[in-house]
C-alpha cells in the first residue's frame, strides 16, 4: 500500500487552485512531521503553516515565481533553529521529564554531554546540523501527503534570506530551510503527470554486506 502511494507520488508542477486539501489530511501531514525522529529527540526546527493567499503571492516572487506556492492551498515552511542554546536543550530534556513523570540518571548525564558541547560550537556549524533534523521531518512530510492522496512538492528552490525577512524568522531565532506546497495536481496542465516515475534500479542503488 505505502509502496504504491510512493509511486503515485511526484513533484506536481501544476496544482489545481480550485482544490483546497481537507483540514483533517493537512493535520495528519502535520502530525507525521511532529513525530519525526530528530537527533537526541530535540526537534530543532518548526513549521509553519500559511494559508494566506496574499502572503502566498508575496512569497512566490521570493520562490522564483514557481506556481505550486500560490496553487496549493497550503504552504508549509520549514524553519531550523539557527543555532543550539542552553534553554533549547534544557526546554526538550524538561518535557521529556514532565511527560515520563521520571528523572534519569543517563538521561540527565546526555543533557550535560548535549550542554557542554552544542551551545559553545560556531553557529552555522549548529543550524545546518537542525537544518538536517528538518529534513527528516520534510520527507516524513512527503511519505504521509502520498498516503492521504494529498500532492506535495519539496522546494529548495527560494531566497532564504528573503523569506526569513518577510516571515521575521531571524528574530525568532529560526533560519528558514525548504518550504512545501501542499494541493491536487491539475492533470490537464501538469507536463509532468503522465511521464514513468524513473528511479536508479535496485542493483545500482542498494549495496549489501552479508
Amino acid at each position: 500500500m505505502l509502496i504504491e502511494k510512493l509511486n503515485w507520488r511526484y513533484a506536481a508542477k501544476k496544482m489545481d487552485p480550485a482544490r483546497p486539501v481537507d483540514a483533517d489530511k493537512v493535520e495528519r501531514i502535520l502530525e507525521a512531521i511532529r513525530l519525526a525522529p530528530t537527533s537526541s529527540g530535540l526537534q530543532p526546527f518548526e513549521v509553519i503553516v500559511i494559508t494566506n493567499q496574499a502572503l502566498k503571492e508575496k512569497i512566490q516572487p521570493i520562490a522564483y515565481n514557481q506556481g505550486q506556492v500560490v496553487d496549493g492551498s497550503h504552504l508549509l515552511v520549514f524553519a531550523a533553529w539557527d543555532t543550539y542554546t542552553a534553554d533549547r536543550i534544557n526546554m526538550m530534556f524538561d518535557l521529556v521529564n514532565a511527560e515520563r513523570q521520571s528523572i534519569n540518571e543517563g538521561w540527565e548525564n546526555y543533557r550535560q554531554m548535549l550542554l557542554s558541547t552544542y551551545p559553545q560550537r560556531d553557529a552555522q556549524v549548529n543550524f545546518e546540523h537542525a537544518a538536517r533534523q528538518a529534513y527528516i521531518g520534510l520527507g516524513m512530510a512527503l511519505t504521509a501527503a502520498a498516503f492521504e492522496g494529498v500532492d506535495a512538492t519539496p522546494m529548495e528552490g527560494f531566497d532564504a534570506a528573503q523569506l526569513d525577512t518577510l516571515l521575521d524568522l531571524r528574530a525568532q531565532g529560526l533560519r528558514s530551510v525548504a518550504i512545501l506546497p501542499l494541493g491536487y495536481r491539475d492533470t490537464a496542465g501538469d507536463w509532468l503527470v503522465n511521464l514513468k516515475k524513473v528511479r536508479r534500479p535496485r542493483a545500482g542503488f542498494v549495496r549489501e554486506i552479508s
